[in-house]
C-alpha cells in the first residue's frame, strides 16, 4: 500500500510541475508567429539597405575632403555606372553646379555615338559643363581631322601608341589645363587583381604626385546598380542593351554576348551575374586586344605605370640647340630637295614611341655627319601634314628616314635598326 501512495505522490508531483495546456499552446501560437515575423527577403534587403547607406556616407566624406581640402578638384568622367554614381554624388552635395569640382571628358573619337550624347543629358540634368579633351592638334568631336593627322587604323597599327595619343596624353593635357591637385575617379577593389587593393585616398604618379580620390573604392558593381536604382540616377542607354561597362564601341562588347543580362528601368532583366561577379564588370572591354609582351590587355594606359610621363614636348628641342635641324613648312621641306646638296630628313611625330626612342641616336648621328661628312640632318614633324609627307618623303608611318640625292631623290631607310652606325652605312651607300 506504501508503494502504491508513493507513485501516486511522484506522478502528482510531476503533473505539478509540468506546463498546463493552456501554455503549451499559447508556446506554440509564440513559435509560430516568429516564424511568421521573419521574412527572410525583407531582412536581405534591410542589410542591403544599411551597407548602401553607410557607403553613401563613406563616399561622400571622400568627396568632401577631395573637393574641401583641395583648391582644384576634377573628376575625369568616362560615364561607366560608378562614374554615373560619382556624378551624382557630387551633385548632390551640390559641387558641380557651384564649380568646386570640374568634370573631364576624354573623348577618343573612338567612343560609341550614344556616349557623348548621354554627356549632354547629364550636363542639363546636374547643370554643369564638361571640359572634353581629345587628340593633341585635333579640334574637339572633329573625327576627320584626327584621322588626317593619326590616321584611322592607328588603334590596329599600334595599340600601345593609341592609347598615348587618344587616352593618356589628352588626360594628362586635361589634368594640367585644369591645374588639377586632387583627380576623383571610379576605380573599385570589385574590378579585379589590378585594383583590389586600392583604398579611398592615394597619390597617383599621374601629373607628378597629385592627390587620387577614389571614393566609392570599396563598393561591389551591385552596389553601384543599387545606388542608381534607389535614387533612379541617369545612366548610360547602352546598359539596357547589354553592357556593363562601357568603353570604345570598336573593342566593347555586351556580356553576355547574347546580350540576355541587362539593366532596364532600374533594375535587371536576364541573369545579373555575368554582371556582379568579382571582376566581372569589366569582361566586355578591351576585347581582342593584346599588350606588346601578348598579355590580354585589362587596362586603357591611364592608371598604369608609366602614365605619368607627358607628351607635350616636341623632339630635338635641346636647351642648348641641337646639331638636328627641325624645320615645320612644307616649303622650307621642298627647298631641300630643290638645294642640289645631299641630306638626311626624318619625318616624325612627337607622339611616337619609335620617334622618341631615336631622338637621342639620331642627334648623335647628325653631330657625326656635320663633323665627318658635312651634311646636313633634318628632322620634320609630319603627323599633321600626312598627304604631304606620304607623296614627297615615302611616309607612310613613324618615323621615316630618308636620304636626299643631289638630284632630289628622297630614298628610304627601310631597317628598323636606328643606331649611329646603321643610318651611317645607309647614307655612305645611297650617296657612293
Amino acid at each position: 500500500m506504501k508503494f502504491i501512495l508513493a507513485v501516486s505522490s511522484l506522478i502528482t508531483a510531476a503533473a505539478a510541475f509540468a506546463p498546463s495546456a493552456s501554455f503549451t499552446a499559447r508556446n506554440a501560437l509564440k513559435t509560430s508567429l516568429k516564424a511568421e515575423q521573419f521574412d527572410q527577403e525583407a531582412f536581405i534587403a534591410e542589410s542591403k539597405e544599411m551597407r548602401l547607406k553607410h557607403l553613401e556616407e563613406q563616399a561622400m566624406f571622400a568627396l568632401k575632403i577631395a573637393v574641401e581640402n583641395y583648391g582644384n578638384a576634377v573628376f575625369p568622367n568616362a560615364m561607366i555606372a560608378g562614374d554615373c554614381v560619382i556624378t551624382h554624388l557630387l551633385h548632390r552635395m551640390g559641387y558641380l553646379s557651384d564649380g568646386k569640382c570640374k568634370v573631364m571628358v576624354v573623348d577618343t573619337f573612338h567612343l560609341f555615338p550614344e556616349t557623348m550624347e548621354f554627356l549632354k543629358t547629364i550636363e542639363e540634368a546636374y547643370d554643369f559643363k564638361a571640359e572634353v579633351f581629345c587628340a593633341e592638334g585635333v579640334p574637339v568631336g572633329d573625327k576627320e581631322a584626327y584621322d588626317a593627322k593619326y590616321g584611322a587604323d592607328l588603334w590596329k597599327e599600334d595599340i600601345e601608341q593609341y592609347d598615348k595619343v587618344c587616352k593618356v596624353e589628352p588626360f594628362q593635357r586635361g589634368l594640367k589645363t585644369l591645374s588639377t591637385d586632387c583627380m576623383i575617379n571610379g576605380r573599385t577593389r570589385w574590378q579585379g587583381f589590378e585594383r583590389a587593393w586600392i583604398d579611398q585616398f592615394e597619390n597617383a604618379p599621374i601629373g607628378g604626385g597629385l592627390a587620387k580620390c577614389n571614393p566609392i573604392a570599396y563598393w561591389t558593381f551591385e552596389d553601384t546598380f543599387d545606388y542608381i536604382a534607389k535614387y533612379n540616377v541617369p545612366h548610360h542607354p547602352l546598359h539596357a542593351e547589354g553592357y556593363p561597362s562601357i568603353g570604345d564601341a570598336k573593342d566593347t562588347i555586351p556580356i553576355p554576348e547574347d546580350g540576355s543580362t541587362k539593366f532596364v528601368n532600374f533594375k535587371f532583366e536576364g541573369d545579373p551575374v555575368p554582371w556582379l561577379d568579382y571582376a566581372s564588370e569589366r569582361k566586355g572591354r578591351f576585347v581582342g586586344l593584346a599588350n606588346k609582351d601578348g598579355s590580354t590587355k585589362t587596362e586603357c594606359g591611364i592608371h598604369v605605370a608609366g602614365a605619368e610621363k607627358t607628351f607635350d614636348k616636341d623632339l630635338w628641342q635641346k636647351e642648348d640647340g641641337s646639331v638636328v635641324k627641325n624645320i615645320s613648312s612644307k616649303d622650307e621641306a621642298l627647298e631641300i630637295k630643290k638645294s642640289g646638296k645631299p641630306a638626311v630628313f626624318t619625318v616624325y611625330a612627337p607622339w611616337c614611341q619609335f620617334s622618341i626612342a631615336m631622338e637621342e641616336e639620331y642627334e648623335k648621328f647628325a653631330a657625326e655627319m656635320a663633323a665627318d661628312e658635312g651634311l646636313d640632318v633634318y628632322a620634320f614633324r609630319g603627323d599633321e601634314m600626312r598627304d604631304f609627307v606620304t607623296e614627297e618623303f615615302n611616309t607612310s608611318s613613324f618615323p621615316t628616314v630618308n636620304v636626299i640625292k643631289a638630284d632630289g631623290t628622297a630614298v628610304k631607310y627601310e631597317s628598323e635598326k636606328r643606331t649611329v652606325a646603321d643610318f651611317t652605312g645607309f647614307v655612305k651607300e645611297t650617296l657612293a
